[in-house]
């Protein structure tokens, strides 16, 4: 695996790649990588040739109250990881090669509507953050497959939506989420739980079932739904900030006829706010 720094560097090692005729397959990521990243990777391997993985804390995806500055950084280990997972490049920029007059003064990308609900709430300009840099990503790889993780839901039917009305010639691929074997989703926030809250946070997605389990049963009392979970959510100590059934294609409230769903939740447990979500098919 080559590890380079600059948008030169890519572009000359892709293209070099598409003159042999190989297809592309990206992940972009964060870094501080987990087995959830690396089945990324493994998902990309089954639509691609040859694999590209980007490592870039986004600063303009994090709010001014949020962890930016304290987000966990593990380049070491994260070129490792990716190297063993059998990625062939690994694109990791500084934030001026990413944002050259800073990421205040960026040209910025928006998907209306749908970035603005459930995490775009909590979240001001968090979805934009994402939009913008996996838009400035994608013109920089020109892959023809991209593949993100389920766990991040909306986020995944933001950048599909975003693709689409861009006319971007990219295939999206969402990758099932991993999960340790209590059923927690895994996720580089985990770190910042204690002890004591890493073994409540499985009732997150506990509580995603039972809701998915009321669904399928053919409960569609939603409101009653929601607030349950919202309510077991507290009542085990966390503060759910939603807890919000949706239509999957586009997360709008459910519509009469429309089988395919998705339960949402965002919860904290004090320096961490964990998302996660699972889905559910009516009767």
């Amino acid at each position: 695996m080559q590890a380079v720094t600059t948008i030169a560097a890519v572009r000359e090692r892709v293209q070099a790649w598409r003159r042999e005729g190989h297809r592309v397959a990206f992940v972009p990521t964060m870094g501080n990588l987990h087995p959830g990243h690396v089945s990324l990777i493994e998902t990309a391997r089954r639509y691609g040739d040859r694999f590209i993985a980007s490592i870039f804390v986004n600063p303009m995806q994090f709010g001014p109250n949020e962890d930016f500055a304290h987000y966990p950084r593990t380049p070491q280990q994260d070129e490792g990881m990716l190297a063993k997972a059998g990625c062939d490049l690994m694109f990791m920029p500084d934030v001026t090669e990413i944002y050259p007059h800073g990421s205040e003064r960026a040209t910025r990308v928006e998907v209306p509507g749908i970035s603005r609900i459930l995490e775009g709430e909590f979240r001001p300009g968090h979805f934009e953050g994402v939009s913008t840099v996996v838009a400035k990503l994608f013109h920089i790889v020109e892959p023809q497959i991209a593949v993100f993780g389920e766990k991040d839901f909306q986020q995944l039917t933001v950048i599909r939506r975003m693709v689409a009305e861009l006319c971007m010639p990219v295939e999206i691929i969402g990758a099932p989420t991993v999960r340790d074997a209590d059923g927690l989703a895994m996720s580089s926030r985990n770190q910042y739980l204690t002890s004591a809250e890493r073994a409540l946070a499985p009732v997150i997605y506990a509580t995603l079932k039972q809701a998915a389990g009321r669904i399928e049963a053919g409960d569609a009392d939603f409101a009653s739904i929601e607030r349950a979970g919202c309510e077991a959510l507290a009542a085990a100590g966390l503060k759910p900030d939603y807890f919000a059934v949706r239509q999957a294609r586009d997360l709008a409230g459910p519509a009469a006829g429309e089988r395919d769903l998705v339960i949402l939740t965002a919860a904290r447990m004090s320096k961490a706010r964990l998302i996660d979500n699972t889905r559910a098919r009516r009767p």
